[in-house]
């Protein structure tokens, strides 16, 4: 049976975006994360983590600073009840031009080979357009950009968090 995904962007959806995060204590979730995570997951989807790192490619932070934080990331998950899936993380700077960096799909194509996946019922959580566009270009219909201001934008949904994109899903 095919799996339905969420796919959530991991800075300024899953925690509080200062720029360039890599240190655990800098590390901040966004309230009502975990209690979004655990309606998603009971209600039948899948959590995959899709994140731009450029921060590696750069040079700010190393693989290894990045793979400590996304240890510590999912163990909280975990601590929390939910099951991440799988994190697919771009390590390049913009001006490399890969196939994963966001808004291109190679993080979903990758995903795709490893599980099966409904993308027809999936979605993909994102707070930038590039997300939206990743979504887009990747086949991916149902689509939420997190924002604090009103988008008028009728290919995508907006919500203030993660909690409020739940009435999207209608858990």
């Amino acid at each position: 049976m095919k799996k339905k995904i969420i796919y959530l962007d991991r800075d300024g959806v899953i925690n509080e975006d200062p720029g360039y995060i890599y240190k655990t204590e800098d590390f901040k979730f966004i309230d009502g994360v975990f209690e979004a995570c655990r309606k998603f997951l009971s209600s039948g989807f899948e959590i995959i983590i899709i994140t731009n790192q450029s921060g590696i490619g750069r040079g700010y932070y190393t693989q290894k600073d990045y793979e400590t934080l996304t240890n510590h990331i999912l163990k909280q998950f975990s601590k929390n009840g939910i099951d991440i899936l799988k994190v697919y993380s771009c390590p390049h700077a913009p001006d490399a031009d890969c196939s994963c960096r966001k808004p291109k799909t190679g993080m979903i194509e990758q995903s795709l080979q490893d599980f099966s996946i409904d993308l027809q019922n999936s979605w993909l959580i994102g707070d930038k357009i590039s997300d939206m566009k990743c979504a887009e270009n990747a086949g991916i219909l149902n689509k939420i950009l997190i924002c604090k201001n009103s988008v008028q934008n009728n290919s995508f949904c907006t919500a203030i968090n993660l909690q409020d994109c739940l009435r999207y899903l209608k858990v």
